[in-house]
């Protein structure tokens, strides 16, 4: 799915949870508590990281129309979602606090130029890892493992997957992976296939009672129904498989190593699940831990 539209305070190095919900919690998305500065963090023959220390700042590449997961409030020009905490949290860790971090918003097509010119120092963003990306670039994770879903409205319990859909008119991005699925498989009759030019369109659409569900990767969806939980809900009944991944220079071995490390200890010490209870989680939707690949 081409469309894809998750600094928190960590157990270690100084980043200690707290139960008062300071600023740099898990899903908080205000300034990092004292972090360790980045001279302090060692990461050797990586000259990606040796980048950032010499500027001062990490410039990480995001979505910004994606709520939920990476989105820019208008007005105030603060960026959220599960995505942004995930990258507060490897900044935090190679030991860069919030003010010293830059979000530069790059769409999905110009992802692996910005990685190759050097524009970003990695990149977190619905960004599904596959075999041709991989020849262009690098990738640590999957931090999050998407799959097709579908969102409805609270109150609609004839949709419970892809095989409740005849009948019902579903809307996805024009040429989308997500409409083509639902086209190919026959999951809805031609008729019934709406197409419109972004995903927030299509939600309006559903919320008016226009369309029945909008369709594409769960993780987009359980943004959505985040914002507000009582009139949406995703289904839960994946059909895809999407790992998303952190993106970098294809030849930093080095970063790419320490940025699995950082993932894999948020994963397994509880980080990870607080980051996603704080922002996707809100949708009212669960999700199970990624599993990391170290690619």
């Amino acid at each position: 799915m081409r469309v894809r539209t998750l600094a928190v305070a960590l157990l270690a190095g100084g980043l200690a949870l707290t139960a008062c919900g300071k600023e740099g919690s898990p899903g908080d998305t205000g300034s990092a508590p004292t972090q360790q500065v980045a001279a302090d963090v060692k990461v050797d023959g990586s000259p990606t990281f040796e980048k950032m220390k010499s500027r001062g700042k990490v410039i990480v590449g995001v979505k910004e129309d994606q709520p939920g997961l990476g989105y820019k409030d208008p007005t105030s020009g603060k960026f959220t979602g599960f995505d942004i905490e995930i990258a507060k949290l490897v900044a935090a860790k190679l030991g860069f606090e919030s003010d010293k971090i830059e979000y530069k918003a790059i769409a999905s097509q110009g992802r692996e130029q910005a990685l190759i010119n050097g524009d970003v120092d990695y990149y977190v963003g619905t960004y599904t890892i596959n075999a041709k990306r991989k020849e262009q670039v690098g990738f640590a994770g999957p931090y999050f493992t998407a799959g097709q879903d579908l969102l409805v409205k609270k109150d609609d319990n004839s949709i419970t997957g892809p095989d409740t859909l005849k009948g019902k008119k579903v809307c996805s991005v024009t040429g989308s992976t997500p409409i083509q699925k639902v086209k190919t498989e026959g999951l809805t009759e031609p008729e019934n296939i709406v197409e419109l030019q972004n995903y927030s369109q299509c939600v309006t659409q559903l919320e008016q009672g226009a369309v029945d569900a909008v369709t594409t990767d769960d993780a987009i969806l359980k943004g959505y129904a985040s914002q507000d939980p009582s009139k949406f809900k995703v289904v839960g009944k994946t059909f895809s498989s999407e790992p998303y991944g952190i993106g970098l220079p294809k030849d930093d071995k080095a970063l790419r190593d320490k940025i699995n490390d950082i993932l894999e200890a948020a994963i397994n010490g509880g980080d990870w699940q607080a980051v996603y209870d704080n922002t996707l989680g809100k949708s009212g939707s669960t999700a199970n831990k990624p599993v990391l690949e170290r690619y």
